[in-house]
């Protein structure tokens, strides 16, 4: 293997607490398998995929139809026939997959021990707050997001708690150990750039909409302990899970509310912040419009907006950079990641009523080392392939050129 290839941290270097589920020697080796495995697929199979499309497929597809391909559409349909392709997309969604399978055997097998537990730490908190009338929105029920059979949301026991058991078990596959021992890698990068650019900044309520079981929320509740943390989310297994963890780690200033966040019963004018770390992906057009326009309403005068997101596609953009960023909208269930790159989110953000002069787009350096880890680790991200991709590109917006990519704005009066 080439010292380039960055190696990942062991799988028992996860932050352990006693929600998540132990697993056996052979479940430990089959995570470990797979986060190696995805390394491989990202840092050694895809300069193929991208040697494949120069040298073979586009020189095809110019001679037959005497132009280049325009669209990430028409370099997919290019592609479907190079086994270069077929072999690391196999690769990647049946690695998603397995990751999803070997959660769940070792998470089942321990799950009535894992909801009692739950139900002991969460009993008599007013801080976990469920409503067993939320409806799921339709951008959520439509796909199993994540490959994860039945989504996030699906009770399969009572009180059950095994989707973001099974979440957090496996992640750490997904990024090869890349987001830390407590998966929280956006929620500390958005918290540093807040540190950084506002550092008098000091927020009394936090709203994150979309926050699952509050992986990314917990940094800004201990980055601002004064803070009243909301984290919302329409999965109720999510959040038990995340108020029963959140004790675990004696964070004791987030309240975990069962909601739709675009009806949250959230006071208007409330908020001080409102934030996402990677939601808007799984939601739609007409959700993200009316998500924006809830997170005005939210904010006090002068109050902020941030969300961290995949970045959309600069005019630069080649039809073959598109077709790779949007393999998860086609193969991962992640059915509005494609459309999302298409979106000027400035424009987005101004039709939901922020002046155009308040809004803004940045991106803030990664850390992704952990002293926790062996000095041996290497910083591996998933989508490292198609950062590559653009270096080199001219961007037009320079605060896309690294680290993880942000938008957001302040409310004015």
């Amino acid at each position: 293997m080439s010292s380039s290839v960055p190696l990942p941290p062991p799988y028992d270097r996860l932050n352990r607490h006693s929600l998540l589920p132990e697993p056996s020697h052979d479940d430990s080796a089959r995570m470990n398998f797979l986060a190696n495995l995805n390394v491989h697929v990202g840092a050694v199979l895809f300069p193929g995929v991208s040697k494949a499309y120069e040298a073979q497929v586009k020189p095809a597809f110019e001679k037959e139809h005497d132009r280049e391909p325009v669209s990430a559409v028409e370099v997919r349909d290019a592609m479907k026939k190079d086994t270069a392709f077929q072999t690391w997309s196999a690769l990647r969604r049946n690695t998603q997959e397995a990751r999803q399978e070997v959660g769940r055997s070792f998470v089942f097998k321990q799950l009535d021990t894992l909801v009692e537990r739950a139900k002991v730490i969460n009993a008599g908190s007013n801080r976990l707050r469920l409503d067993a009338s939320v409806e799921i929105p339709r951008y959520l029920s439509a796909a199993d997001n994540h490959l994860m059979p039945g989504s996030y949301y699906t009770e399969v026991v009572p009180d059950d708690i095994s989707a973001p058991a099974n979440y957090e078990s496996g992640h750490y596959t997904t990024v090869a150990g890349g987001t830390g021992p407590k998966s929280d890698l956006v929620g500390r990068t958005m918290v540093a750039w807040l540190k950084e650019n506002h550092p008098d900044f000091s927020p009394k309520r936090i709203v994150d909409i979309g926050a699952g079981a509050g992986f990314n929320t917990m940094p800004f509740a201990e980055a601002y302990p004064d803070a009243e943390v909301w984290a919302v989310d329409v999965a109720a297994p999510m959040l038990r899970y995340g108020h029963a963890r959140a004790k675990e780690m004696g964070v004791e200033n987030m309240i975990f509310q069962q909601a739709d966040a675009v009806t949250v019963a959230i006071e208007d004018g409330s908020a001080d912040l409102v934030i996402s770390a990677m939601f808007f992906h799984e939601t739609s057009t007409k959700a993200m419009d009316a998500l924006l326009k809830k997170s005005k309403a939210m904010l006090k005068p002068y109050g902020l907006m941030l969300h961290m997101e995949q970045p959309n596609f600069d005019p630069d953009t080649t039809p073959f950079e598109k077709f790779v960023r949007d393999w998860d909208c086609w193969y991962n269930a992640e059915p509005f990641w494609a459309k999302l790159h298409t979106m000027d989110v400035v424009d987005e953000m101004v039709a939901a009523g922020f002046d155009r002069d308040a809004t803004f787009e940045t991106s803030q350096p990664i850390d992704r080392y952990d002293p926790t880890y062996p000095k041996w680790v290497g910083s591996f991200s998933r989508h490292a392939h198609e950062a590559k991709m653009r270096e080199g590109a001219e961007k037009p917006n320079p605060k896309k050129s690294g680290g993880m990519y942000m938008f957001g704005a302040t409310k004015q009066p």
